[in-house]
């Protein structure tokens, strides 16, 4: 997929033209055309890069992932783990959890299916806070 391919993915997600976008950013007309013949300068690939806040690098095509902090495979099997811990931990302490495998109504088995999904999303939310905060800045 080249430069050119990924900007008009990201512009079609965005629902906005290539032409808007060039009209947002201040550059010429059909300037971003142009990348479907040539690199673009360093310059005009940040601006666009920052505009959608993916990596110059997935601009490029050299990474699949659009953000330095984006969760990989790893990540995501890290976070199923600690999931597991939490709620493990959270019967030995109280004895019982507090949604144990006894559901007696859908009322609970809604709610016990929201806090799951709700601590998943929390840990998930932390390992983004940290790639962003802890990443040196040459690989980002």
């Amino acid at each position: 997929m080249t430069t050119f391919d990924r900007l008009k993915k990201l512009c079609e997600e965005q629902k906005i033209s290539i032409v808007e976008l060039e009209e947002k950013l201040g550059f010429g007309r059909n300037s971003l055309y142009n990348w479907k013949k040539k690199t673009p300068n360093g310059s005009s690939l940040q601006k666009v890069a920052d505009f959608f806040d993916v990596s110059t690098d997935y601009l490029l095509g050299r990474t699949d992932k659009k953000r330095y902090y984006d969760l990989t495979e790893k990540d995501e099997k890290e976070v199923e783990e600690e999931l597991e811990r939490i709620l493990k931990n959270s019967e030995s302490n109280f004895g019982h959890a507090a949604f144990d495998g006894n559901i007696p109504s859908e009322t609970d088995k809604e709610d016990y299916e929201m806090y799951v999904a709700a601590m998943r999303d929390a840990i998930r939310l932390h390992k983004r806070l940290a790639k962003k905060k802890f990443t040196p800045k040459k690989y980002r």
